[in-house]
């Protein structure tokens, strides 16, 4: 008689391995059947960072050519650009620059491989974090949806990818976008995984991993895809990699989880999307200029990305590579050193394909008649419409509809290069 395993049973036993988590469907979105047989995915490699906490779009990439911009900040503005100075911004443009702690990307927006949408963000007026980042997320501003838009794009995609790779979260937490009926790894740590190179621990835990397998019970199909998960994971060699490209990644959890999506794009487990998380740009308070709090997270993102994009070498030109995050800053400075929660902000995309070295935005203006409610930076350009380019460009998919449901007309900013 075969003994029946209980899901208690069976998240004790999954669980020994810590750092790997297979999410499957939750809520109840939809699945699409668009996918035949024996099609492999056509589209881009897509990274998603999100910028948790709401980054302060105007001293990131700084208007430095509007005077209105120093009038509202009279002591947060970035320095205008001056040659040969590392304390003012960079220029891009002649109206636009970038927060000095952004020089990594210069040599990136200098061969175009990098591009920034300015004034971007949800047409939803919400300040409140949870909210806007669940909106964004979901990709339904204004509606709440227990599928995230990466999922459905998943579950809409043309073609079948069975590898337990397929989505990948990074840091543990199944990111919001990602909700779906497609599952979904849940990554802490690759070193986690190979048990801090404990080779003989490691063959234990798969093989109490096969055994659940062979147990027999309703959790069959789960116990599967984690074994498979595991089996495939193991290739991966986290203690000889060297990046390539002279890529030199920085110390810390962000570039840390850059790096392992580098290796598990390189080690081609047939990876689609991967999401990455990178907190703490809510900065109410004591904000800093060129040093301090929002320069050090500027320094953590653009060090780490650079890296990475350097790190895929060739592979970068099958690779797109989006940030977001919830809403900007006000326009005005706050009385404590910082920026409170605003609306416009801005978007990041970085690949081989990528129409870079540009800045898209329809600019509002800091006028004080052009500013949004309580003063913010008004949005410009819906964020659908990038990620709709996204999609449709570099992913493949021609689901735009499901994807984005009520958001057909999305407007062709031009930011990437088609197929």
């Amino acid at each position: 008689m075969k003994k029946q395993l209980s899901r208690r049973d069976f998240l004790k036993l999954s669980g020994m391995f810590g750092s790997i988590a297979l999410a499957p469907s939750l809520g109840q979105a939809p699945r699409f059947s668009f996918a035949p047989q024996g099609i492999e995915p056509q589209g881009d490699m897509l990274v998603v960072v999100f910028l948790r906490g709401a980054i302060d779009a105007l001293n990131a990439v700084v208007p430095h050519a509007e005077s209105r911009y120093y009038d509202l900040r009279p002591e947060l503005a970035i320095p205008e650009p001056k040659m040969d100075n590392d304390q003012t911004a960079i220029d891009l443009d002649g109206f636009f620059s970038l927060h000095p702690a952004l020089r990594p990307l210069k040599d990136l927006w200098d061969e175009q491989s990098l591009a920034i949408v300015h004034a971007v963000g949800s047409p939803h007026e919400t300040h409140s974090h949870f909210d806007a980042q669940d909106y964004m997320e979901s990709g339904t501003p204004g509606t709440k949806l227990d599928s995230g838009w990466v999922g459905r794009h998943l579950q809409s995609a043309p073609w079948l990818n069975d590898s337990p790779f397929r989505a990948i979260g990074m840091g543990g937490v199944l990111q919001s976008a990602m909700r779906g009926t497609v599952p979904v790894t849940t990554l802490r740590s690759i070193a986690d995984f190979h048990l801090q190179g404990r080779p003989k621990s490691l063959a234990e835990m798969q093989q109490n991993m096969a055994s659940i397998y062979a147990l027999g019970s309703p959790l069959d199909a789960l116990a599967a895809e984690t074994f498979s998960a595991v089996n495939t994971l193991s290739q991966v060699d986290v203690s000889n990699y060297t990046p390539e490209g002279g890529a030199e990644y920085p110390e810390s959890d962000f570039a840390n989880d850059m790096q392992q999506v580098a290796q598990i794009i390189k080690s081609d487990i047939e990876m689609e999307v991967a999401c990455v998380d990178f907190g703490g740009w809510d900065t109410h308070n004591q904000q800093g200029v060129i040093d301090g709090t929002f320069a050090t997270l500027l320094s953590q993102l653009a060090t780490a990305i650079s890296a990475f994009y350097r790190d895929l070498g060739s592979r970068a030109q099958k690779v797109t590579l989006v940030t977001m995050s919830e809403f900007g800053r006000r326009a005005y400075e706050n009385g404590s050193g910082g920026t409170d929660h605003g609306h416009g902000g801005l978007m990041m995309l970085l690949g081989g394909n990528v129409n870079g070295g540009k800045i898209y935005t329809d600019w509002p203006g800091l006028a004080e008649e052009n500013l949004y409610g309580p003063g913010d930076l008004a949005v410009t350009t819906d964020f659908r419409d990038v990620l709709s380019e996204v999609l449709l460009k570099r992913l493949a998919n021609p689901n735009q509809h499901n994807v984005f449901p009520d958001y057909a007309n999305w407007k062709d900013l031009g930011i990437l290069r088609s197929g």
